[in-house]
Order: structure tokens, then sequence, then C-alpha cells
């Protein structure tokens, strides 16, 4: 049996150009398994180690679902620490380097304000929420 790559899971051009900048060809077995199923719309429960790519197979398909000309706020991602918020915000980032999508993290001790703003613009935001677990 010949092995997947991204290419033959149905991702975005644009997200495939982003994985494909990070060195990446042959999905994770919770990336093959958890991409298909989320691209048909379906909620899914994963787990699995740190380090096998949960954030890209998550994120890689909601970049791909994202309506690029809709402006408005599509996708919210609750995280329990700042720390781990950042760390996805930087992996959209690359996965979504080619994708022109408006991404933004809010977390304390960060200017409200200013962070209030650029919610207004944005198209994917994260929210560090200590009570989310």
């Amino acid at each position: 049996m010949q092995q997947k790559t991204f290419y033959d899971l149905g991702l975005s051009k644009q997200v495939l150009q982003g994985i494909e900048m990070m060195g990446y060809v042959i999905p994770s077995p919770i990336q093959e398994k958890a991409i298909p199923v989320l691209l048909e719309g379906h909620d899914i429960i994963g787990q699995a180690q740190t380090g096998t790519g949960k954030t890209l197979a998550f994120g890689s398909v909601l970049l791909s679902c994202i309506e690029k000309h809709n402006k408005d706020v599509q996708a919210l991602i609750l995280s329990p620490t700042r720390e781990l918020a950042l760390q996805i915000d930087e992996e959209l980032r690359r996965i979504g380097k080619y994708t022109n999508l408006s991404i933004v993290s809010v977390y304390g001790g960060s200017e409200i304000e200013k962070q209030i703003r650029t919610l207004k613009k944005v198209q994917i935001s994260w929210l560090e929420h200590q009570d989310v677990f």
C-alpha cells in the first residue's frame, strides 16, 4: 500500500504550499486520520503525544475552510495558556503563510485596547483562557 502525502488529503493549494515550505510531505497518523474527517465537517476528539502534529491537523483544515473574502471572525481557538496560544499562533501562521488570512492572538499581559482593535480586522483568533480545562 502506497503511503499518503498531504496532497492526498484534500487541503487547499495555499495550505499545501505552507506545509511544503515547512518541509512536511508525509502526514503523521493523527494528521492522516483527522484531516479527511474534519474536511467533511465532522467534529472529532483526537489524542496523540506532544510533537505529533495535532495543531497542523486541525489548523490545516481550519485554514483550508476559511472564506477568504468574508472579513468576519470565522474561527476562534481557545487555549489554556499564553504559551500554547503563542505556539498555535506561530504554527498556523507558518501553515497559512500563503493564504493571506488575518490572524491574531489575544492573551493577558498585552495592551487590551490594541487587541480589541486588531480583533475587528481578523478572520482567526486565539484566546488564552485558563478556565477551559
